[in-house]
């Protein structure tokens, strides 16, 4: 019995001494630790790499950029059966234990004592939010001390459900997606509420080994992964059997989704992306950027079917250019087929497919995926052979004359009249296009395309194409004219004219499009007729200088444009987006506003940028544009402009409703550009087509043939939401009856006379044929304001 008795004391005095061994050995631990810990007090605010994010005015998204996709969620939002997989997956004792899970690292050391080799084992999900935001992960002893300090320090400062939070939003999870929110949209395409249970199963399963099981790469390792967190699940009371045998019986469904954008407007956001890295450096892509630009969904969508529609009718005009490949011997069985489309994406509504058989009057296609279609007559017929920019072949008489076994072509669905579904051969269009539109009050963008396709190309012709805009320059030239005297009754010869070395050694002889010439013509008429010979003639009146110098209210650089005649053919260089800002000081009233389209950033929610734009006009707590151009000069060159629509080369566009549009065409030698830039007081778009290359549009293929549908279709879409406002002549203007032949000053209402806009004093002489009693009654008449200009002619 004292025998016992000394044995006991003695085993409790080494006990004794064990545990303050023990407690000095961690104490002391801690104290050599203690100075290398990080703090924890920032978690709170913690800075996760968010991708940036843009998006339009109205809330939808364009583009995501950055390497890692992620997409921050609340505790309070993630689905209770989430919450459960994980724990069920990575810490079941996680709402229980204080940071450490003892028996879990015992488990650690003692396999670590019988094999020798370091095992990930005994982690909790505190230590784990321990390594990801603050260690590395490398394997060693220090580190896993450091690791187990620190989720004790994380269980002292935070909530348990901020914990799981942190975690939940930070862990990687295969194929650039971390967190869950990213992983539902990456595997399923769905939010987290959306996700079945068998699919929250098969995320929670990724945290041990993202690759060894990732739906995706390894279906098989990741359904049993997936069939383990639903047993466990299943075990620890979180599900019912019912529930479990459902979604374990469920296949898998994973497939990998791209960042699900709402809006196409990628050359857009392109120059976001390109101004945010210039503004934020690489920073940009990882601190939870969003951006919201000027733009809106309806009017970007518009901008992009019209002009895709504008260049897929002038290719299709010019004819079949031919198969992209053809493929010999072409393979019979699906899967070889596959294969041979897999190297060729779908072009917008443009899909690849291989011609396997060819009929008499159709043809027999693959598109892959086991899907065969048939391309009946209607969806050929149109496609003679390409031969020049301005001439087609015969009319194909059977489909042999189109399409051999083996071609890889293009189709696309389409509607007949009655509404039924056909397949038709397509083709990518080679020519090239861009569409700019702007509020010319603010200069904000409302819509911008840069080219058919930016996946074929990236180059934004909206903003870098600098080509020749043609006629599209001559209402610059007009005003110019308006500013040295002359009006818009005034009379320029169309004559031929004769020019030594302009800016060669060559001889230059213009010419108007026609080829004919017209005599004395009236400025208000050769605008609305596009008369180059005018042009010329009264730029030369003027001076090259003064028009150079006036181009400077419109937006333009002087040294960038050309200082001879042919600048009033528009023969500098200038961008669409130049068109459209230059445009818009005619539309706004005189204003030249500042092209721009961010219209605010956020960081982490809070505002750090909020656009202030110049304004057109009087306003209040703005920042007013300058004025550049007088409400009396603005004013006729709009009412000239307007005739252009309602009588001139863009009568198209009088389909639209609205006695408020006033525009003009431009088309360059050789037509090698077209140009439409078209606008009221609340809108101005310019669409420009061409061929990247320069080469020449064909004959006929001038800019009220090329780019005006383009414009039309997205102005049909515009102006559902702009009243028709033409502006109100200012009260320093006058009208008088002229001769519409003669330019002058005439009594009474003949046929050949018409109303015509004049500064006070600017009117021109009467004619000697004019009765004075007459006149006069006239001249009363002509003094009454707010004269529409669609009633001058």
């Amino acid at each position: 019995m004292i025998l016992f008795g000394k044995i006991l004391k003695y085993t409790l005095l080494l006990l004794l001494l064990g545990a303050t061994l023990a407690v000095l050995i961690v104490g002391g631990t801690y104290l050599h630790f203690r100075s290398e810990l990080p703090s924890i007090s920032n978690l709170q605010e913690i800075q996760l790499q968010v991708p940036m994010r843009v998006f339009s005015a109205d809330g939808k998204l364009i583009a995501q950029y950055g390497e890692k996709r992620r997409d921050p969620v609340r505790y309070e939002d993630i689905p209770e059966d989430l919450v459960h997989a994980f724990l069920a997956a990575e810490d079941q004792n996680f709402f229980r234990h204080y940071g450490i899970d003892p028996a879990g690292l015992a488990r650690a050391a003692v396999t670590l004592a019988l094999t020798g080799k370091k095992r990930q084992g005994g982690s909790t999900i505190t230590m784990q939010v321990a390594r990801n935001y603050y260690l590395t992960r490398q394997r060693t002893f220090t580190r896993k001390i450091r690791e187990i300090f620190l989720a004790l320090h994380i269980e002292r400062e935070l909530s348990k459900e901020k914990i799981l939070e942190l975690y939940l939003n930070k862990i990687y999870l295969g194929h650039r997606a971390y967190g869950i929110k990213a992983a539902a949209q990456v595997y399923y395409g769905k939010s987290l509420e959306q996700l079945t249970l068998a699919e929250t199963a098969m995320v929670a399963g990724l945290p041990k080994a993202p690759s060894a099981y990732n739906p995706i790469t390894n279906p098989k390792r990741a359904l049993q992964r997936r069939n383990y967190v639903l047993q466990r699940m299943l075990a620890l009371g979180y599900i019912s059997r019912e529930q479990a045998d459902q979604a374990l019986n469920a296949p898998v469904s994973a497939d990998l989704h791209q960042a699900k954008t709402e809006l196409e407007a990628p050359y857009l956001a392109e120059m976001v992306r390109d101004q945010l890295v210039r503004e934020y450096g690489a920073d940009a892509y990882t601190s939870g950027i969003n951006v919201y630009t000027t733009i809106t969904s309806k009017l970007q969508q518009a901008a992009n079917q019209g002009l895709r529609k504008a260049l897929e009718d002038y290719d299709k005009r010019h004819g079949w250019r031919g198969a992209e490949k053809h493929f010999a011997p072409l393979p019979e069985d699906d899967e070889s087929l596959d294969q041979l489309l897999a190297k060729t994406r779908p072009v917008q509504q443009l899909i690849p497919a291989i011609i396997t058989a060819v009929d008499e009057k159709s043809a027999q296609a693959y598109l892959g995926k086991g899907e065969h279609i048939q391309i009946g007559w209607q969806g050929l017929l149109w496609a003679r052979p390409y031969e020049d920019e301005s001439h087609r072949g015969a009319k194909p008489e059977t489909a042999s004359d189109i399409l051999q076994t083996g071609d890889l072509v293009r189709v696309r669905e389409r509607q007949d009249e009655e509404g039924n579904s056909y397949w038709q051969l397509a083709q990518i269009p080679a020519v090239a296009g861009a569409l700019v539109s702007l509020d010319p009050v603010d200069g904000s963008l409302n819509a911008l395309v840069g080219g058919y396709d930016f996946y074929s190309s990236k180059f934004n012709r909206a903003t870098q194409a600098k080509r020749q805009p043609g006629s599209g320059f001559k209402p610059i030239i007009y005003s110019a004219a308006l500013e040295t005297g002359y009006t818009a009754a005034s009379l320029i010869n169309d004559a031929p004219v004769v020019m030594e070395n302009n800016g060669d050694d060559d001889t230059w002889r213009p010419e108007n499009y026609s080829g004919k010439f017209y005599g004395p013509t009236r400025l208000r008429w050769a605008l609305t007729k596009s008369r180059n010979l005018v042009s010329i003639r009264l730029l030369r009146a003027m001076g090259v200088t003064h028009a150079l110098e006036h181009a400077q209210r419109f937006g333009f650089n002087p040294e960038q444009l050309p200082n001879t005649l042919s600048l009033a053919l528009g023969s500098g260089e200038v961008t669409p987006l130049q068109m459209a800002r230059a445009y818009a000081v005619l539309a706004n009233g005189g204003y030249l506003i500042e092209p721009w389209f961010i219209q605010r950033i956020e960081k982490n929610g809070e505002t750090v940028f909020e656009a202030d734009p110049l304004v057109a006009g009087e306003c209040e707590d703005c920042r007013q544009a300058p004025r550049t151009l007088s409400e009396e000069n603005r004013y006729i060159m709009y009412s000239m402009m307007q005739d252009v629509i309602t009588r001139g080369t863009a009568v198209r566009a009088r389909a639209l409703g609205h006695s408020d549009l006033a525009g003009k065409t431009g088309t360059t030698n050789e037509q090698r550009d077209a140009w439409f830039t078209g606008f009221n007081q609340h809108i101005v778009t310019t669409v420009w087509t061409g061929f990247d290359d320069n080469s020449r549009l064909g004959k006929g293929e001038v800019g009220g043939r090329v780019a005006l549908p383009a414009w039309i279709e997205f102005m049909k879409v515009a102006l559902e939401d702009i009243p028709d406002d033409p502006p109100v002549m200012p009260p320093s203007l006058i009208t008088v009856r002229i001769d519409k032949n003669t330019g002058l000053q005439v009594a009474g209402n003949s046929p050949d006379s018409m109303f015509e806009i004049f500064r006070p004093g600017n009117e021109p002489p009467l004619s000697e044929e004019a009765d004075i009693a007459t006149s006069a009654e006239d001249s009363e008449a002509s003094s009454e304001p707010s004269v529409r200009p669609d009633e001058l002619f």
